[in-house]
């Protein structure tokens, strides 16, 4: 670009506002708890002005709201783009885990609010959380294809082993171990794969490493 003053476009601040914001509220709650927290205590925290965050969102709650449906593309993006770069789908389970537990592990405020906070604040919350756990399903109902026992499998099978990762997630989060989470790797990989290649391919595969996941 030419020398001299550039003014920023209005749409990448006011992305950067919402993104404040949205870091605000995780780092409030963290600290706080999510029902202690006020739109002044995030106010606060952003920098900035009251108006500004009215300008964002209507309330605190919507505002939390965001914050789920923010970290749940983001989280889907980083695991679908570690999976597009193997060609097996067991080898996608283990790259695209191994990039959900990077992102949990390097975003625990984030974590805390999108996985712990949701199960107390409010029904929207919850019907988010819950939600947030659907997206995940189709990434595992692929499986159903290169199992030998394919449509045998329980209908819910991919919510449970969708829930159970979150809950695993959850009770770490509670005891402060967010970021041992990628050490569960291994023991995540084995449990979502047993029920469709059976347990000695399921071991062998959570063996492998996958290349390390970035923010990309």
């Amino acid at each position: 670009m030419p020398p001299g003053r550039h003014p920023l476009p209005r749409e990448f601040i006011a992305q950067h506002q919402r993104a404040r914001i949205i870091a605000a509220l995780a780092e409030e709650t963290v600290e706080k708890g999510y029902r202690a927290v006020t739109v002044a205590d995030i106010v606060r925290r952003a920098g900035i002005a009251r108006n500004t965050f009215y300008e964002n969102f209507s309330s605190k709650e919507d505002c939390f709201l965001a914050a789920s449906e923010f970290a749940v593309k983001e989280a889907l993006r980083r695991v679908v783009d570690a999976a597009s770069k193997v060609d097996t789908w067991p080898a996608r389970v283990n790259a695209g885990l191994a990039a959900f537990l990077h992102y949990v592990a390097t975003e625990p405020a984030l974590a805390r609010t999108c996985i712990v906070e949701a199960l107390s604040a409010g029904p929207a919350a919850v019907d988010r959380y819950e939600r947030s756990i659907q997206a995940f399903v189709p990434l595992f109902r692929m499986g159903r294809k290169v199992s030998s026992k394919g449509e045998e499998l329980p209908g819910t099978l991919e919510e449970t082993i969708v829930g159970g990762i979150f809950w695993i997630l959850y009770q770490r989060i509670i005891m402060g171990q967010a970021e041992q989470i990628e050490s569960l790797l291994a023991e995540l990989v084995e449990f979502s794969l047993t029920p469709y290649l059976g347990a000695e391919a399921a071991k062998r595969i959570a063996a492998e490493q996958p290349s390390t996941p970035t923010a990309g």
